[in-house]
């Protein structure tokens, strides 16, 4: 049994799910908009078992041999929308959100991706340690409270940008002047800073031991966002160099994730720097635009745990 665990109107999930269905693969789907309907019993000792409901439907945990981990954040859920703390739909969603946590991260089934191993996108600076171990250069960083520190920083590099150190997704943009009367607001936020280097981004998602290398041609700062100012991006399917596939392949494998979504980008002179590695990617952006199976991957990966 594969269980997917998250909203059915994800797209990434949506895909794998009606991949599984099309195979006849047993597919049991955890539901969070059914948090209402949604019961976890877990006991975890000598072995892992328990059963899970939603609604009418229930699936004992030892048989589930695949989880493909998707799920939102329990606190923007819309039926907890209006509720107090102390709601008691609420104390539930997150009790059955703790539980499915820890059930994931010590399950004997095959997981994309554990709770621990997600946990490096949390610290970029903390990622990019593990991402220049594994052989790949990164951008010069640094993360400050500091205004001085930042203009000084800028002021080596020529150029350089922001963005979230965290997991929390941000629009990357470069500094510029029009950002020197509000570089006083960075005392209250550590922001990261890194260096700008200039080349063509690569997308390249690793499926097991498959990788699926997408090139974006875009002149914007943040090729995810251009469409807002009326410039999609072009992307196309490219293939990677034997030696920097099997680099990617061991960089997601250093991570613990069997599947990945790596940011490279490759300048004129055919440096390779790799920006951070997302854990849980959106990978249909890409499949829409390539053709590329990624979809098709991961639900013969998820199948393939049995």
């Amino acid at each position: 049994m594969i269980l997917l665990w998250g909203v059915p109107g994800d797209g990434p999930l949506r895909a794998v799910r009606d991949l599984l269905r099309a195979r006849g693969e047993p597919v049991f789907m955890l539901d969070q908009h059914a948090i209402r309907d949604t019961a976890l019993e877990l006991s975890v000792g000598i072995s892992i078992h328990g059963t899970l409901r939603v609604g009418t439907d229930a699936v004992a945990l030892e048989a589930i041999t695949a989880v493909y981990v998707r799920p939102y954040d329990v606190r923007r859920l819309p039926a907890l929308a209006a509720l107090s703390p102390q709601a008691a739909l609420r104390q539930h969603a997150h009790a059955v959100d703790d539980a499915m946590q820890a059930w994931t991260e010590v399950t004997p089934a095959l997981v994309v991706s554990r709770p621990s191993a997600m946990a490096s996108n949390g610290s970029k600076p903390y990622q990019a340690g593990l991402i220049r171990a594994a052989g790949f250069d990164v951008p010069d960083t640094l993360v400050t409270t500091d205004p001085t520190a930042a203009l000084a920083f800028r002021d080596r590099h020529g150029s350089v940008i922001y963005k979230s150190v965290s997991g929390v997704r941000s629009i990357v943009s470069r500094l510029g002047p029009e950002h020197r009367d509000r570089l006083g607001d960075i005392a209250n936020c550590p922001t990261q800073l890194q260096e700008y280097v200039a080349g063509t981004d690569c997308r390249v998602h690793v499926v097991g031991d498959k990788v699926f290398a997408s090139e974006i041609v875009s002149d914007s700062d943040d090729y995810r966002y251009a469409g807002r100012r009326g410039s999609a991006p072009a992307i196309r399917a490219c293939v990677l160099e034997p030696a920097l596939a099997a680099r990617c392949r061991h960089l997601a494998a250093a991570l613990d994730l069997p599947v990945a979504g790596i940011d490279l980008r490759r300048t004129g002179d055919g440096q390779w720097y790799c920006f951070e590695v997302n854990p849980s990617p959106g990978f249909t952006f890409y499949q829409e635009a390539t053709g590329q199976k990624i979809a098709e991957s991961i639900a013969s990966f998820l199948a393939a745990g049995r």
